[in-house]
């Protein structure tokens, strides 16, 4: 996971989290657990501070004054966080590796070559959800003005990816192109 210090050994390890981006922003600071916020949204693709925007209940619920659903497409994405050649996945690529796994969970997230962990995600108004029992991991993919994450617990792992705010904070994992 980008931001990780180590690969996971565990579900709730830690270390291996990594940060929590939301959706489309490069990293500036934003995506460390412990960023500020404010509610004062993004003009531009590059909001020129490493501040996490919260949305309001009355707001679109995305970062960015008006939405841009080309931030993290493929490696030449505007703000593609990932290293130089890779890229974030898409919710079809996420489930082809989940077909992989030996048990659709997180036992089985854990256990495949990529070692997910359970690292929750940050909602769109500031608090942390399910650090520890969920793992929560953003794709390129968009539907309608929300973002598309993929998702696994104890019990399962979805195949179609959930729609999220883009104000949302999830874990990023990159794929090679």
């Amino acid at each position: 996971n980008l931001g990780a210090s180590k690969v996971a050994v565990s579900q709730t390890d830690t270390e291996a989290y990594g940060d929590l981006y939301q959706w489309g922003r490069l990293k500036d600071g934003h995506q460390c657990r412990n960023s500020t916020t404010t509610t004062t949204s993004s003009d531009t693709d590059i909001p020129g501070d490493g501040i996490w925007i919260t949305a309001s209940a009355t707001a679109a619920k995305d970062w960015r004054t008006t939405a841009n659903n080309n931030l993290w497409q493929g490696i030449s994405g505007i703000n593609n966080p990932c290293p130089n050649g890779y890229r974030l996945p898409t919710v079809a690529e996420f489930v082809a590796e989940r077909n992989e796994f030996s048990s659709f969970d997180a036992a089985g997230a854990l256990a495949s070559p990529l070692a997910l962990p359970m690292t929750g995600s940050r909602y769109n108004i500031g608090g942390f959800f399910a650090v520890g029992t969920r793992g929560m991991y953003w794709t390129s993919d968009v539907s309608g003005s929300n973002a598309r994450r993929w998702i696994f617990n104890n019990s399962s792992a979805e195949t179609s990816g959930g729609n999220r705010p883009r104000t949302d904070a999830n874990a990023v994992r990159c794929i090679k192109d």
